[in-house]
């Protein structure tokens, strides 16, 4: 974080301080809220959890060389005292984000957040210095943390955005004002908390109503519930996809035999060619989007396509791909999953697996509401018209509905099977795999299917291929 004074801190957030004997001292190192990370000259956000309460840890903090905690109550160390942390951790961000003068682009759809930030990212990297919102802390403690850890030469600040109803990103973005806002999709994830993809649209709408009439949409042109969002912002919109009235498109797209998306980079300044090192056709479209803002802040078309051909994925478990020596390969896609990127994953799967067999280890999607059943059931079916070779459905109710769904669309029990428990996968798996297999594991992070992934690589050596990583 940028040097502020202790005393300036409890200005801007309207705290008090305690036990602190210099209030000029200066919080010099990073901003945290869990006590394994505190640095020299850190400041500690103390916030009550579940489990855990991080007032209980305020003297180890100050002595591991934090400087001061942000607590709700006194805490016998230096401390800045305020009414909610949540809210005093916020408004600490905005303080620094308006300070620093960055451009601040902000990110939010159903699908791809994560992935593309991690492109956008590495591009504008290549500018210059660039923050961006590490694995998926896309809320309202993990975004004022990202945007706490820019400094004096941070030029662009890439931040998710997430939402579990409508008012979050609205919220966020009162937090830390873009000044470029991205929008990649609405699809149907949450859709059991929001209601209906329509109120999905609302929420995600929100960040394009934040942004300043200098400001910058960019908005999928492939996408009709995000292309009507031009109508909901003052700013100057962009399209990026693949249609034709696209700004930022793609032509000629193809896979390589190994199921990595290769397609022309289309620009209102000029045109290059994209070999992805991810895979699956669906990150065509993210890396569009990053494309699309990178052009906006200066980037050729040329300087764009170089750097999204070495881009990797840089969050875990997100089509992360590991080649055992046997030959068999592993995608662990474990972190999330929801309609639309289960259906990404499988095509990529098969994509990937060509002249191979292949194996789809799928568990349960969360939060669908009502349309549960039927989404679980229409990604079975997919499953047997794709023809992947095996489909293993993990865990209860929800699974059952993957291998019903399977079982409805003609596999009469070879092609499927329902498993009770991700142990259960492990050793189906291991007693029916052969050497040349591809295996993606997939399904809402609750789950905790990244353990099938685990298991499957142990005591094995990674080729020079492995952990490739991708969505």
């Amino acid at each position: 974080m940028i040097a502020l004074s202790l005393a300036e801190i409890a200005t801007v957030v309207g705290g008090q301080t305690y036990d602190i004997p210099d209030p000029a001292i200066e919080v010099t190192g990073p901003v945290v809220r869990d006590s394994r990370e505190v640095a020299q000259g850190s400041l500690f956000v103390a916030f009550v959890g579940e489990r855990v309460d991080g007032h209980d840890y305020a003297a180890d903090v100050i002595a591991a060389g934090a400087v001061a905690v942000l607590a709700a109550r006194p805490v016998g160390v230096p401390a800045i005292v305020v009414d909610d942390v949540q809210a005093a951790l916020g408004a600490l961000a905005r303080h620094v984000v308006e300070r620093l003068g960055s451009t601040l682009v902000a990110l939010t759809g159903s699908v791809g957040k994560t992935s593309s930030k991690d492109l956008l990212a590495q591009v504008l990297g290549r500018k210059a210095p660039t923050v961006f919102t590490p694995g998926s802390l896309n809320n309202e403690i993990g975004l004022p943390l990202t945007a706490l850890s820019a400094t004096e030469e941070t030029r662009f600040l890439v931040l998710e955005m997430g939402a579990r109803g409508i008012g979050h990103i609205r919220y966020l973005t009162g937090l830390t004002p873009p000044k470029i806002g991205l929008v990649l999709n609405v699809g149907t994830a949450h859709i059991g908390e929001f209601g209906g993809r329509e109120q999905i649209a609302v929420a995600k709408g929100e960040l394009v109503e934040s942004l300043p009439e200098d400001g910058a949409a960019v908005l999928n042109a492939d996408d009709p519930l995000v292309r009507a969002m031009a109508s909901r912002t003052k700013a100057r919109v962009i399209f990026f996809g693949e249609a034709e009235d696209a700004d930022v498109r793609a032509e000629n797209v193809r896979l390589t035999p190994i199921g990595q998306p290769s397609f022309t980079l289309h620009t209102p300044s000029g045109c290059s060619d994209v070999t992805l090192r991810l895979y699956g056709e669906h990150h065509v479209s993210n890396a569009l989007a990053a494309a699309a803002v990178a052009h906006e802040l200066g980037m050729s078309a040329e300087e764009i396509a170089l750097a999204l051909s070495e881009a990797d994925t840089l969050s875990r478990w997100r089509m992360e791909v590991t080649e055992r020596p046997d030959g068999v390969t592993v995608v662990n896609d474990a972190y999330n999953a929801n309609p639309e990127s289960m259906r990404a994953a499988l095509r990529a799967l098969v994509a990937m697996g060509k002249g191979r067999r292949t194996w789809a280890v799928l568990g349960h999607m969360a939060e669908l509401g009502d349309e549960g059943l039927a989404e679980h059931d229409a990604v079975g079916r997919l499953a047997v018209r794709l023809n992947v070779s095996k489909l293993v459905a993990v865990g209860g109710r929800e699974a059952s509905w993957l291998q019903l769904g399977a079982y409805n669309e003609g596999s009469w029990g070879e092609e499927s099977v329902h498993v009770s428990d991700a142990q259960a996968a492990i050793d189906l798996l291991r007693s029916e795999l052969r050497p040349g297999d591809v295996v993606l594991v997939k399904a809402s992070r609750s789950v905790g299917l990244e353990k099938v992934a685990a298991a499957l690589l142990e005591n094995t050596a990674v080729s020079s291929e492995g952990q490739v990583s991708g969505r």
